[in-house]
């Protein structure tokens, strides 16, 4: 239904999410924020999105009564993961305006899909994905290359956060690594001379019109993102360039209508990799609440509601550290105590976002700190001494 013409959202309409992570929260503030109402669908009855909604419905995301309760009250409905059932959302998509549409999130949703849609890209995007082989069988592993080798086996689907993911460097390796997924359908991708990575924060109208961020340097530990730094310290211009350039190319050929993030691989030698894709707000992109004109997800809601895109400019640098529930446990302790919030929210600059979850745990992402300043330098010094309070090492 999304190639019909519909007008614009105006409030106090209400825009439907799926999902009730901490994204769809985000979304919800920015959504009220403009004026309009939100509807969250989610099987949980106290999860971080429904607390902030206006509406929420309690059920699971194939549930047709549920799906049909949600269609009938939004003017239009995103997502806030990406294994939302796309089959969910091409039921929504037939009554009302969905965006990201069905076809696009269930790209994202497969890797085999997702790694053939960037190759079928690279002539107009520029870049191309890590050599990769799909795993399905014994006869798959008999025939991997032998340059494949040292890679990554990663489940084709539900992987995330690292999850889903064996460092692999023989074809015994693979083997144990398979019959561990439980014989699930994989892909392996070849291990590369990684300098660093990027990731690029997009978004498109559903008049054609996008636009692009400025770009990301992410750091990860245990397959989690930990801090993002905008502008990357290690970015130069031309390798920034490139970025924006190909996530243009990619965001109008998958012909995809919200904010969508791209994450990319920059080599040793400066080859710029894609990685993967993510149909969504993201993780690093949280940085734009404090330190852009238009946060992404009040993008998000402009895209969906077919309102014009917002000004991406960024007036502050900024260092975006991910909270994980290690912080509520001191060494060797199982009792969990409150962060000292109170010294983290004296530095200059550190801007704080908690999630609204019952429980820390370690490794639970329960919510993360905006670090802005007049220079990077400053707003990298504000980290540290954040990182200090906190009890998280900085350069582990």
């Amino acid at each position: 239904m999304n190639d019909k013409q519909f007008s614009p959202a105006r409030p106090p309409a209400t825009l439907g999410v799926m999902g009730g992570g901490q994204l769809g929260r985000m979304f919800a503030h920015a959504a009220q924020a403009m004026g309009f109402k939100v509807a969250v669908l989610d099987p949980a009855r106290d999860s971080p999105a429904g607390q902030a909604a206006d509406r929420l419905i309690v059920a699971g995301y194939s549930d047709p009564a549920g799906l049909a309760d949600l269609a009938s009250a939004c003017a239009a409905i995103t997502t806030e993961f990406e294994n939302v059932p796309a089959d969910s959302l091409a039921f929504l998509g037939a009554h009302t305006f969905v965006a990201p549409a069905a076809q696009c999130v269930s790209v994202a949703q497969d890797r085999i899909a997702e790694k053939r849609f960037f190759v079928d890209c690279s002539p107009s995007s520029g870049v191309m994905p890590a050599p990769h082989k799909t795993i399905a069988s014994s006869e798959d592993i008999d025939a991997i290359p032998d340059d494949l080798l040292p890679g990554i086996l990663k489940t084709v689907r539900m992987g995330y956060d690292g999850k889903g993911q064996v460092r692999v460097k023989t074809r015994s390796d693979v083997r144990a690594a398979f019959a561990d997924m439980n014989g699930v359908t994989c892909l392996l991708e070849k291990m590369l001379p990684l300098a660093y990575e990027v990731s690029v924060l997009t978004a498109r109208g559903a008049d054609g019109e996008s636009i692009v961020y400025p770009i990301a340097e992410n750091v990860h530990r245990d397959g989690i993102l930990f801090t993002t730094t905008v502008p990357g310290p290690n970015v130069s211009n031309a390798c920034a360039g490139m970025a924006q350039d190909a996530a243009r190319a990619i965001i109008s050929q998958l012909g995809y209508v919200g904010v969508l993030c791209i994450e990319f691989f920059v080599l040793t030698d400066g080859t710029l990799v894609v990685n993967e894709m993510a149909p969504r707000p993201h993780n690093s992109g949280h940085y734009t609440i404090d330190a852009c004109v238009t946060s992404q997800f009040a993008q998000q809601v402009r895209a969906m509601a077919r309102l014009p895109l917002g000004d991406v400019r960024q007036h502050s640098p900024a260092v975006m550290l991910n909270i994980l529930g290690d912080v509520w446990f001191d060494a060797g302790s199982d009792t969990a105590r409150e962060p000292a919030w109170e010294q983290v929210l004296a530095l200059p600059g550190a801007c704080l976002h908690l999630y609204g979850k019952e429980e820390a745990r370690p490794g639970r992402k329960m919510g993360h700190l905006t670090l802005v300043a007049p220079t990077l330098a400053e707003a990298q010094d504000k980290l540290r001494s954040a990182c200090s309070i906190l009890g998280i090492e900085l350069d582990a």
